[in-house]
């Protein structure tokens, strides 16, 4: 079932989510820069799964399934967390609450989809989204925990907003596409 090793790689980054989580609780400047330097690589898996199952021609339907979900939990529980622990608060928490709301649509939507044998491929643009959320949320992570001369809360912030907008463009971008598909 994972013999491919982006398959691996991939069930790696849903393994290390709840290590993330739990160093995330933890109010010490080495807990938040552990679980960034994990959460990093997380992401990294992102893209090298992707990369590596193509390459070697070795993508896998278990791939193509686990591949988004692990996407979604990495992003959704952390954006979880962080309105938790007020590393995202006040009036950041709208496009936190965007990007948690069309992670859910999205998901509907292919899975409605995939029951009439159609295929949504991603974007292009949906993948900037995603890159511009991890970014975001890496700066949110070390937070108040980053150099003083790096305003890291600040440019999370204006990431999420950003990854924001591209989450509504996407689940629109969706959504038209899928429209024909309606009775």
């Amino acid at each position: 079932m994972f013999q491919s090793f982006a398959n691996k790689l991939t069930l790696s980054r849903i393994l290390v989510i709840p290590v993330i989580l739990a160093l995330l609780v933890i109010p010490h400047a080495w807990a938040a820069w552990a679980a960034l330097i994990l959460f990093s690589a997380a992401g990294a898996t992102d893209w090298l799964d992707g990369y590596l199952a193509r390459r070697d021609n070795q993508v896998t339907r278990v791939g193509q399934f686990l591949d988004p979900i692990a996407d979604k939990l990495l992003v959704a529980s952390v954006i979880l967390v962080l309105v938790w622990t007020k590393q995202i608060d006040g009036i950041n928490v709208l496009p936190a609450v965007i990007i948690l709301m069309r992670e859910v649509a999205v998901s509907g939507l292919r899975e409605f989809l995939a029951g009439l044998s159609v295929s949504v491929p991603v974007s292009r643009l949906a993948k900037w989204k995603t890159t511009i959320q991890l970014i975001a949320l890496g700066f949110l992570i070390v937070g108040k925990y980053a150099p003083a001369m790096i305003p890291a809360t600040l440019i999370g912030g204006i990431g999420l907003w950003i990854a924001g907008l591209f989450t509504i463009i996407t689940a629109w971008d969706y959504w038209r596409a899928s429209l024909n598909h309606f009775d």
